[in-house]
């Protein structure tokens, strides 16, 4: 099973990924987890991520893209894995496309988590307003202002992925605004969905 799950920051896929690693035994492949395993075995690709990382800059497409290719072809990926957080851009949909084809593979769907963003807003400000009121560390992603402005990032670059994957008839939605057992129920229905028609 390989798929790719999409949505706004907030919208809960890195916990819906976890439940999906843990019922499927697929990986889950974060861009931020590869380029750190990369760089710590000394890959020929994770010496330039490095090298790049160490001169402050951001890492290029190329080398993100090199850094996936090269992970999905370890032993723990035969059996499938999912994209969370990458791709963020067409131009890397179009790369992952292109990558897989050469593999022989292609994706078996893409999962949006739809949510409101106003409510997700408001589940960061309140979940901000419990941490500081339990005398907490406020984490940098819960202040209000920096993740609108992530959402605004996300609505650039990463949202058009929506288009581009149902264009492609791989796209479904599931209610990202649902209890989380039930999100997780719905995307077991569509897994089951695409395994039948396999």
């Amino acid at each position: 099973m390989r798929l790719i799950l999409l949505g706004p920051p907030g919208a809960g896929k890195g916990t819906q990924a976890q439940r999906l690693v843990e019922t499927h035994v697929i990986p889950q492949l974060s861009t931020g987890d590869m380029l750190r395993a990369a760089v710590k075995a000394q890959t020929e690709v994770g010496k330039k991520a490095k090298a790049v990382m160490d001169a402050g800059e951001l890492v290029s497409d190329d080398i993100v893209n090199a850094i996936v290719s090269e992970r999905i072809d370890a032993d723990d990926c035969a059996r499938g894995f999912i994209l969370d957080g990458y791709p963020r851009t067409l131009a890397q949909a179009d790369a992952v496309e292109e990558m897989l084809r050469q593999k022989g593979l292609g994706l078996d769907v893409a999962i949006e988590l739809v949510v409101d963003d106003k409510a997700l807003v408001g589940r960061i400000a309140k979940r901000a307003a419990e941490t500081e009121a339990a005398g907490l560390p406020v984490r940098k992603d819960d202040n209000p202002a920096i993740f609108e402005e992530r959402l605004r990032e996300y609505y650039k670059k990463t949202a058009p992925l929506i288009g581009y994957y149902h264009a492609k008839g791989l796209l479904t939605g599931v209610d990202g605004m649902a209890e989380m057992d039930a999100v997780t129920a719905s995307i077991e229905n569509i897994l089951d969905g695409v395994t039948r028609k396999n």
